[in-house]
């Protein structure tokens, strides 16, 4: 972990992320009745303070889920997938490969099993 930028290494971590926000969300789901037994929710600091949390947390999800997402991008390559899969299941029906995005089409008059 980078010293200089401690919050980088650790919010990069999904095992903290997953922990910290079931935290906050226990917290935040305790904070609740606490609010309406002490009178909070009249508050207009509390309740923009509140709305202020949500908006950035919000939006911190969903930059988390961005972010993953571009990970998953970067890992997977669609074309080898089909390519590997193309090879499986050449290799698995015992034919001679096609050529790439060429079909087979059953013969004329041929009926296809239906089970």
């Amino acid at each position: 972990m980078n010293p200089n930028r401690p919050w980088a290494a650790v919010s990069s971590s999904p095992t903290f992320m997953r922990r910290m926000n079931g935290w906050l969300t226990i917290f935040w789901i305790v904070m609740i009745p606490i609010s309406l037994v002490t009178g909070w929710i009249a508050s207009v600091t509390y309740v923009a303070v509140l709305s202020l949390w949500a908006l950035v947390s919000g939006h911190w999800a969903a930059w988390q889920a961005a972010r993953v997402e571009v990970h998953q991008d970067e890992d997977a390559n669609v074309q080898e997938v089909l390519d590997e899969l193309h090879d499986l299941v050449t290799e698995l029906r015992g034919h001679e490969p096609m050529a790439r995005g060429e079909h087979r089409t059953p013969e004329a008059g041929r009926q296809l099993p239906l089970g």
